[in-house]
């Protein structure tokens, strides 16, 4: 029987271990602080292994750095024990829905994402702090919510007494205002890179103050090739008369693929006003065709050359320019009927070219995303006020219409997987409900969102919600039944599973070989105030199960015994399981059974666990939580 490791992949270990693999003669030794031996990469090997030019200790080179950089990649390494707790009064239709709303710190989350969702997302959107000077509070490893931060700056003494009249925002007079945000950004782009598919994608919006170091690290991150473009929103429709320079008018939204040589751009559906340029003068069979100059800027002494019109007329390229044609291909081309000389056969040839046979459906986008075709700031604020009784409860949010935009150009499949890990009021959600209705898809969303106070007398506190998830998880609810109001005759997913981040629901999360005795083998070290179904989902997670997946349960034996993924895995977390319920758990022959280790009603049982197995099921994957 194998112990489940109750923690998300340790990837420095996992690294460590294919170099040991690959390259033994890598590996070294050294002792630690406590004066034992240790394990440890020899550096200078790897390099000489890697590169018969390897870049020695400092020589100057082409890098991207800042102060704590190694601490970020760290914390983008570390493990985490931290798990997912489902929350049914919160959910709708829990047992069905395929998304997912997850509150808690973004990065440990992303961590606990990363097995069962390895490359598994294509499209990830993200709307971060822009760090304008105010808008988010860090402490080393994480954004916290103000009463956390100052919980642990000192700011409050033991007894809740406030010591300073305020905590310290990341203002730009900080001398790590720049770091403090590099440190935030990069272990989360790190991380979530591993959940996109090879065809993946991820936008992420931002403003001035940290353009520059987003594309540098988004360049580290995801490789430099893989950059798309950097997109310019028009978020506002009208310029701002007391700006002191220039009234900015525009957020970026920068545009990387996972492997850009997988990636293929959605194009935008053609419009009434594109398909005009067309049409069919000479009634031409292959249909309407629109005239294209023939002429080029790049001289070739063999295109330039007079040509006759059907009139007569003979005509030369224009100065210092030459036909895009030679002269056999215009031949071809108009034996073929694909030259045009006007209506009156004496214009300029040109080149027809048939909507028909265009390379591409649809549309090429272009970088700049203008208000009328995708919305602005205000149009954003109106949909959530609208669906709050004209309460403006949330500031700037994004509008459906720019979500829905990047969702055409990710080229989302039918049921691709679409992330948010600073999902804000959710419009993502929105925006992929409203998409499925339109388009009859059935793509799933992931939305990630601290569970940040609104400020104390704000719209959204008078209204009622106490954090940010609150209101997203009201306007999910609400644009979902109006989505389903405006679309009765189509099945979309409106509902959603919460899970809430919480510490392990283990007592005792670690086990090592040297520390497994009889007596921690079978001990009750689960937690008192954990249910049976946060134990299921903690085991799904480190199995690499998708938490939306089907979940059932049923008496077996007159045990309760869960059920995912129609016996993908199956799990037991009652006491008193006797041999009569592993058997007929065995017989059902599932992919996984999980049992936990107080749930063996005796020695006899455990004795005979992977024997009644192997008889039954000698296929099933065994695991002890």
């Amino acid at each position: 029987m194998e112990h489940l490791k109750m923690q998300s992949p340790d990837i420095v270990s996992e690294n460590m271990a294919y170099i040991a693999q690959r390259w033994p003669e890598c590996l070294t030794e050294e002792k630690d602080e406590n004066g034992k031996l240790r394990q440890v990469i020899d550096f200078d090997k790897l390099r000489q292994m890697l590169s018969s030019d390897a870049t020695g200790e400092g020589q100057e080179r082409y890098q991207f750095t800042w102060p704590d950089k190694r601490h970020a990649i760290r914390l983008a390494n570390t493990p985490t024990t931290d798990t997912l707790r489902p929350c049914r009064e919160d959910s709708i239709d829990f047992d069905n829905t395929q998304n997912l709303y997850i509150e808690g710190d973004n990065l440990e989350v992303l961590k606990l994402l990363r097995e069962s969702y390895l490359g598994k997302v294509k499209m990830i959107y993200i709307d971060p702090p822009y760090n304008t000077g105010g808008d988010f509070v860090y402490k080393d490893n994480f954004i916290k919510k103000n009463s956390d931060y100052a919980e642990i700056s000192g700011a409050y003494d033991e007894e809740g007494n406030q010591v300073v009249e305020e905590f310290e925002k990341n203002t730009d007079s900080n001398g790590r205002f720049h770091t403090d945000w590099l440190n935030m950004i990069y272990p989360r782009l790190k991380v979530a890179r591993d959940l996109l598919t090879e065809d993946g994608v991820i936008f992420i919006s931002i403003d001035d103050n940290e353009q520059k170091n987003l594309k540098n690290v988004c360049d580290e991150v995801f490789g430099g090739k893989n950059f798309v473009a950097q997109l310019i929103w028009e978020r506002a429709y009208s310029p701002k008369n007391d700006a002191k320079f220039i009234s900015n008018s525009h957020d970026y939204i920068m545009m990387f693929a996972k492997n850009i040589e997988s990636f293929t751009i959605g194009r935008l559906e053609r419009t009434a006003e594109a398909n005009a340029r067309y049409s069919n003068p000479d009634n031409d069979p292959r249909g309407v065709w629109k005239a294209s100059d023939m002429s080029v800027k790049t001289y070739n002494a063999a295109c330039d050359y007079p040509i006759t019109t059907p009139s007569g007329k003979i005509v030369e390229p224009p100065a210092a320019r030459c036909w895009s044609l030679s002269r056999n291909a215009f031949r071809e081309r108009l034996a073929d009927n694909r030259i045009w000389f006007g209506p009156n056969g004496d214009s300029t040839p040109a080149i027809k070219r048939f909507l028909s046979e265009l390379k591409y459906d649809g549309m090429a986008p272009t970088s700049i995303l203008f208000y009328k075709e995708v919305g602005h700031s205000q149009e954003g604020a109106k949909e959530v006020t609208a669906l709050f009784e004209d309460k403006g409860v949330f500031d700037g949010p994004k509008p459906v219409r720019l979500l829905r935009r990047l969702m055409t150009l990710a080229n989302l499949k039918d049921e691709s997987i679409v992330l948010d890990f600073f999902s804000g009021s959710a419009t993502t959600a929105h925006a992929l409900m409203q998409n499925n209705a339109d388009k009859k898809k059935r793509c799933k969303f992931i939305c990630v969102q601290l569970s940040e106070d609104t400020p104390e007398q704000s719209p959204a506190r008078k209204a009622g919600f106490t954090t940010i998830p609150d209101i997203a998880k009201e306007r999910i609810r609400r644009a979902g039944k109006k989505i389903e109001e405006e679309h009765p005759d189509r099945k979309v997913d409106t509902g959603f599973r919460v899970l809430k981040l919480d510490s392990t629901n283990m007592e005792n999360v670690f086990y090592t070989p040297a520390e497994t005795t009889e007596q921690t083998l079978f001990a009750d070290n689960i937690k008192p105030d954990r249910t049976d179904e946060d134990l299921l989902f903690q085991v799904m997670m480190e199995l690499g199960i998708a938490l939306s997946d089907k979940i059932g349960k049923a008496e077996i034996a007159g045990k309760t015994v869960w059920n995912v993924g129609q016996g993908y895995l199956m799990a037991c977390f009652e006491p008193n399981v006797t041999e009569e319920t592993i058997t007929a758990i065995a017989k059902q022959q599932p992919q996984y059974f999980v049992i936990a280790d107080r749930s063996m009603a005796s020695d006899n049982v455990a004795d005979n666990f992977e024997q009644l197995f192997e008889e039954y099921s000698p296929t099933t994957i065994r695991k002890i939580l």
